[in-house]
């Protein structure tokens, strides 16, 4: 049977919405298939009516990664951003 998502800023005891008094960052060790890190954000909250303290998952964000653009005639491979060229003369005294 699947979990239900709750809201991470509602307590789970009484029901009243409260705000994180603590965050901080969680970094994923490896990335995903499409090379992102995951960054979750978990808060400490505490709720004002009831007193019961939990923890949750505020928010989540994917970071990096390839660029998913692709070029028209390439057969859906990606396209490949290239910045400025820049030619060095050797032989120039």
């Amino acid at each position: 049977m699947p979990r239900r998502k709750r809201n991470p800023f509602t307590c789970p005891i009484c029901g009243t919405r409260a705000e994180p008094k603590k965050t901080w960052q969680l970094v994923s060790p490896f990335p995903d298939s499409k090379g992102r890190i995951t960054v979750t954000i978990m808060g400490s909250f505490e709720c004002p009516k009831c007193g019961h303290k939990w923890r949750g998952v505020v928010s989540k964000l994917k970071v990096g990664g390839a660029s998913e653009t692709t070029s028209s005639g390439s057969g859906g491979e990606p396209a490949r951003e290239e910045g400025p060229v820049f030619e060095i003369d050797i032989d120039e005294e």
